[in-house]
């Protein structure tokens, strides 16, 4: 439905910057609203939506990673974004067949089952038993080739759309990618470009 090679030229087009999170004390600040504190964190502010499956927000729960959210992606059908980013962690391909299948905190855990041969160390991952290497123009194509993949499914779509033009956030990703398959800028910025790609080329 929609072309990975065209989202892939118009995320290096656009002109994206992550702000920065600002802390006082114990208080994080984005944008000059609080989005964390010693007692909770916040879903949305004047100008941004927190993404996290633990929020109680429904839109910040359906653009997480987590979500069960199914859809095909390269001849597999998978039941959430979070499935795919734990599976290729995994080269044998029955293992990763299995973890596909996972969604929610499911997916997300089924990461202590790979402790013994940690990613991080090699910097490689897997895709059906080929290699990808972590620090590489094509795990960004790959993982450009996920969301695009996502968006087939109505329900994700519709939701990034809802979202407006606030800013979508995720404060709680890892920065260093050695330690993340996904850091929280590749998200942020998946989610941001991803959602004014699709204002592009579709209407409710």
């Amino acid at each position: 439905m929609y072309s990975v090679q065209e989202y892939t030229e118009f995320r290096k087009k656009y002109i994206f910057t992550m702000p920065e999170l600002q802390v006082d004390n114990d208080n994080m600040y984005f944008c000059g609203d609080l989005v964390e504190d010693s007692e909770k964190k916040y879903a949305e502010g004047e100008t941004w939506i927190n993404v996290g499956y633990g929020f109680k927000n429904s839109i910040s729960r359906v653009l997480s990673n987590l979500y069960p959210m199914e859809f095909e992606f390269r001849g597999k059908k998978v039941k959430s974004i979070e499935g795919v980013l734990q599976g290729i962690k995994y080269k044998d391909i029955e293992t990763q067949d299995l973890v596909l299948n996972y969604a929610g905190l499911d997916a997300y855990h089924t990461r202590a089952c790979n402790e013994i041969d940690f990613w991080g160390e090699s910097g490689i991952l897997y895709w059906q038993g080929e290699e990808i290497v972590r620090e590489s123009e094509d795990y960004q194509l790959f993982i450009d080739e996920l969301y695009v993949s996502a968006i087939s499914n109505p329900l994700y779509r519709r939701a990034l759309l809802s979202t407006k033009n606030k800013y979508l956030l995720h404060h709680i990703g890892r920065n260093n990618s050695q330690e993340t398959v996904l850091t929280r800028y590749e998200l942020e910025e998946r989610l941001n470009t991803l959602r004014d790609f699709v204002k592009l080329h579709y209407k409710i």
